[in-house]
């Protein structure tokens, strides 16, 4: 699932690499989307490669392998630039940027799935103390997996360069166990809930952020329980 600027740079990093076989510079990138500084460039990227889009070639400086390619299918029905049709069909993460009425709700998809939606993710909060069957929110049931799914609003920005920021919405997969390196909503000691990635290190288990401004923490396996692994990630603009 992209982002629409995710989706754009992604599009032209390949047609880039297609017709020149070389990636373009940060600066180039930055232009093409009109950016204001390069730090975003880098979010996106980092995105792209968390998603499995695009890999980082070591040693080669602005070297970028694209993955997996845009098709036809475009925002908004726009068609793509010729040459731009290949394997992957992406689902993107689209702003209404048309102005509503006030109290006028959002659209949802017409097979939209009602989630409970949680509240904000926060330390010290166990996630079934959030629990508010009340208050849901619309999520495409085609971002939907198997068995039990709960929404979460983001608070803080530990994990934006994996393209999560501060009141985005996560859609997450109840669960109690999860590979390696998938994000993940940790409770550490039966009281903090946590956005983080599990990574395992031997016996221990090490919650990273996606901010190189926050450390990683390290727990023993018995002082992290897993509640849930991301799936989906919502956006208003």
């Amino acid at each position: 699932m992209l982002t629409k600027k995710q989706y754009e740079l992604l599009l032209f990093i390949n047609r880039r690499l297609a017709d020149e076989g070389v990636s373009p510079s940060f600066e180039e990138m930055k232009e093409a989307l009109g950016l204001k500084s390069k730090s975003g460039i880098h979010r996106l990227i980092t995105g792209l490669e968390e998603r499995g889009f695009i890999r980082r070639l070591a040693h080669r400086a602005r070297a970028l392998e694209v993955l997996k390619r845009p098709e036809e299918m475009a925002l908004g029905g726009m068609p793509e630039p010729s040459g731009e049709r290949g394997r992957f069909s992406p689902t993107v993460i689209r702003g209404d940027f048309k102005a509503a009425l006030p109290g006028t709700p959002a659209p949802v998809e017409a097979d939209a799935v009602q989630l409970p939606l949680y509240g904000r993710i926060a330390a010290g909060t166990p996630i079934e103390a959030l629990r508010d069957q009340a208050t849901t929110v619309g999520v495409p049931g085609s971002m939907l997996a198997k068995g039990e799914h709960y929404a979460l609003e983001v608070s803080g920005d530990s994990m934006v360069d994996a393209g999560i920021l501060d009141g985005d919405t996560v859609v997450i997969q109840r669960c109690e166990t999860a590979e390696n390196g998938t994000i993940v909503v940790a409770l550490i000691d039966n009281a903090e809930a946590t956005l983080k990635r599990l990574r395992r290190r031997g016996a221990s288990i090490a919650l990273e952020p996606a901010n190189k401004t926050y450390e990683t923490r390290i727990f023993g396996p018995d002082r992290v329980k897993v509640q849930g692994k991301l799936v989906g990630l919502l956006r208003r603009y």
